[in-house]
């Protein structure tokens, strides 16, 4: 950019010629973007950087010690701004990842809660089976033992093992289902 033609606009700006404003926006509003875009890496917040960065010309520009320099000053104005937004965002991503990371321990604790709950409830329920269904769920789940094997070990035959598993089932999801609906 030629510096004398932007101290030329700059000293008829500060003099009151509001034209000459508008020379330097057409100038210097794209060389703006660009700055801002390079260290933001996002083109819609790199042009609100630079419109940003025309009003705090704008209302410093009478502060401006040398015309001659209005180009690197005006840039350093955009620097500045565009480092500030990277600054803002850094500390958005950070808030927001605390954030989720509260979340999800508090969503955790919650579950654990829950299931802490759903397995008080559930040996409760289980203790309210009669003993030949207790037995059954006992071995099939937590022994891990197959309907055959539990057949064998009770001296029953498969379909009556089959039998009470499924109404030890049924009374299991009746009861947990109506102590859930009374919360």
């Amino acid at each position: 950019m030629n510096n004398k033609i932007d101290a030329q606009l700059v000293s008829e700006y500060i003099s009151g010629n509001q034209a000459a404003l508008a020379k330097l926006v057409k100038r210097w509003h794209k060389p703006f973007c660009k700055k801002a875009y390079w260290i933001v890496r996002d083109a819609d917040l790199a042009k609100d950087i630079a419109q940003d960065s025309w009003t705090t010309i704008i209302h410093r520009i009478n502060s401006l010690k040398d015309v001659n320099s209005f180009g690197s000053w005006a840039l350093r104005i955009v620097y500045s701004k565009s480092l500030d937004e990277l600054r803002k965002s850094s500390r958005n991503v950070i808030r927001r990842e605390a954030y989720r990371k509260d979340l999800e321990t508090q969503t955790l604790t919650e579950t654990e809660d829950d299931n802490q709950e759903l397995k008080t409830r559930l040996l409760k329920s289980i203790k309210g089976l009669p003993n030949h269904q207790q037995v059954v769920i006992r071995l099939f789940y937590v022994e891990d033992y197959s309907l055959k094997d539990i057949s064998n070990i009770l001296n029953i035959s498969v379909g009556t093992a089959k039998s009470r598993l499924f109404h030890a089932r049924e009374k299991l999801k009746q009861t947990l289902n109506k102590k859930y609906h009374e919360k």
